[in-house]
């Protein structure tokens, strides 16, 4: 069975190298649907719960919100760095506040203090959803991801492949140790 939920993300980014309206920076709202795949967990009746989801993937995803997103290569991210540097909000503003914690992979980089995701390839949907996947594979049972943004859309379905432990009062997942960050439940030692 799974558990859904869907987030908003507004950002800005432009396709360098494209020939098309697309080429401009431009704006979106972007919805992501994460769908999460396990058992039902018998204590809470639930694969996991939605607002854990939300709060396991928004950890990450916030960085992308009301960010810019620029492939590695577009010469726009020297010239973004160098206002933002004279505007005195390059290393972040006290108004920055929804930062998500910084991430380096092999798809992109989050400098979170001046809102601003630098990415390997193109940003687009079918992007955007291999880079959810890379940050969050390990932290959810990722089953299928969705992104639309503006008339776009792309999914991609994954074998999950195990079950997570999960804590049998609220339903999270359980840590190295078999404690749950949540509620303090802790796994019995098995004899």
């Amino acid at each position: 069975m799974r558990s859904i939920t869907t987030f908003d993300l507004q950002y800005a980014h432009r396709f360098y190298g494209f020939r098309g309206e697309a080429q401009y920076l431009h704006g979106h709202t972007g919805y992501l649907t994460i769908e999460v795949e396990d058992t039902v967990n018998p204590g809470v009746n639930m694969v996991f719960p939605c607002n854990e989801i939300k709060k396991t993937a928004w950890d990450v995803l916030k960085n992308f919100d009301h960010a810019v997103i620029l492939r590695e290569d577009d010469p726009l991210l020297p010239a973004i760095l160098d206002v933002y540097a004279k505007q005195g909000i390059k290393d972040g503003a006290p108004q920055n506040q929804m930062k998500g914690a910084a991430f380096q992979t092999e798809l992109a980089t989050a400098y979170p203090d001046c809102r601003l995701v630098v990415t390997k390839e193109t940003m687009t949907v079918e992007g955007m959803i291999k880079i959810v996947y890379d940050l969050l594979k390990d932290q959810l049972n990722i089953a299928k991801l969705t992104f639309t943004s503006g008339v776009n859309a792309a999914c991609q379905e994954y074998d999950v492949s195990g079950s997570m432990e999960r804590c049998p009062l609220c339903g999270i997942a359980l840590d190295a140790n078999g404690v749950c960050p949540k509620c303090g439940y802790q796994k019995p030692a098995s004899s």
